[in-house]
């Protein structure tokens, strides 16, 4: 079933869905235990995965433990993505952040947890806003260089960002970011106004994650509301009338096409470029097949349409501006025509 793409602008090749393990271990008292957390791993790689999503910080370390066991028989077989950037020591104040002793440190750490001598993929988590782009930027071609990471990629960054990145690596010869992981599903498209474009311009393979705006999507909120007195969490705070009426749309598509509705969400999401691979995670096996079931079909160009109108965004400044229609105006001065373009506003 499953299908592979080059990431990014480079000739590694990914399976079309990716396996986020942030919920691999209890340490966060949300996630599963090593027993279910293999079945997870095996649905996903039964059916022909091989694009594994972690990090330094995801369940305290366990998630890169487990992975490093689970792919331990076939290690070349895996392209295995973690992460740098959070604290994984609480008394250590260098222990987060870009810069080069927490890389250098963080991938070291990683490096143990995962049992392995390199690093298929390395995200910079998100920008800490106090890390100089060349001081990262000569970092990761250092890690590159040495052959402990194989690739980088960036989440959680403004465009400008990683725009000014990517054109200092292409100016020194440094290896460049091809992959940009975001927030992006149905109920959050604000990427959609520069970081998508960016990323396209830069021919970066994009990884939304929670592409089921954390559950939201599943349909399992549509028609109840946390109850008074629970603590907000990611969930309900997504729980709004806006984002209920784009998950009973996207039910509605999943009843007509005879699927699920995670199913339609993550569809959606493929089908806006080649170049995105959401990733999926859950808490138990049943889920993560659930999820793979989107292989099996396309939604069709009608109920595509429905879904994007229901979820539009505004773009904004200067989005909105330079889409403005415009007409042809003839100005007259000093006896000679003059042709200029006039926003019709």
């Amino acid at each position: 079933m499953m299908k592979y793409k080059l990431f990014g602008k480079s000739g590694l090749r990914v399976s079309e869905i990716c396996l986020g393990t942030m919920t691999f271990g209890q340490e966060w008292g949300t996630g599963a235990d090593k027993e279910e957390s293999k079945k997870m791993f095996d649905s996903y790689a039964n059916q022909g995965g091989n694009f594994i999503d972690t990090a330094n910080r995801y369940t305290e370390g366990t998630s890169e433990k487990y992975i490093g066991e689970f792919i331990a028989y076939d290690r070349d077989r895996f392209v295995v993505a973690t992460k740098y950037t959070l604290y994984d020591r609480r008394d250590d104040i260098n222990a987060s952040g870009n810069h080069r002793k927490n890389m250098m440190r963080s991938v070291e750490s990683s490096l143990k947890r995962l049992n392995t001598e390199y690093i298929d993929l390395l995200w910079v988590h998100m920008w800490d806003e106090t890390t100089p782009v060349e001081e990262v930027m000569k970092g990761l071609e250092d890690l590159v260089s040495s052959g402990k990471v194989h690739y980088i990629g960036i989440s959680d960054t403004p465009a400008w960002v990683v725009s000014k990145a990517n054109t200092l690596a292409e100016l020194r010869g440094w290896s460049a970011f091809v992959g940009l992981q975001i927030e992006y599903s149905l109920i959050q498209r604000t990427a959609e106004r520069e970081l998508i474009p960016m990323a396209h311009h830069f021919g970066m393979t994009i990884t939304p994650w929670s592409p089921l705006g954390a559950g939201m999507l599943t349909g399992k909120y549509n028609d109840s509301i946390p109850s008074s007195g629970v603590r907000l969490t990611e969930k309900s705070l997504k729980i709004n009338e806006r984002n209920r009426a784009i998950a009973k749309e996207v039910s509605a598509v999943a009843q007509e096409l005879g699927v699920s509705p995670a199913q339609v969400a993550l569809n959606w999401l493929r089908q806006q470029h080649s170049q995105v691979i959401p990733i999926i995670g859950g808490r138990k096996a049943s889920q993560i097949e659930d999820c793979l079931g989107c292989l099996n079909f396309t939604i069709p160009q009608e109920q595509m349409k429905r879904l994007t109108e229901i979820s539009a965004i505004e773009l904004g400044f200067p989005h909105d501006f330079l889409n403005l229609p415009t007409v042809r105006v003839n100005v007259f001065g000093d006896n000679e025509e003059k042709l200029i373009y006039h926003r019709n506003t």
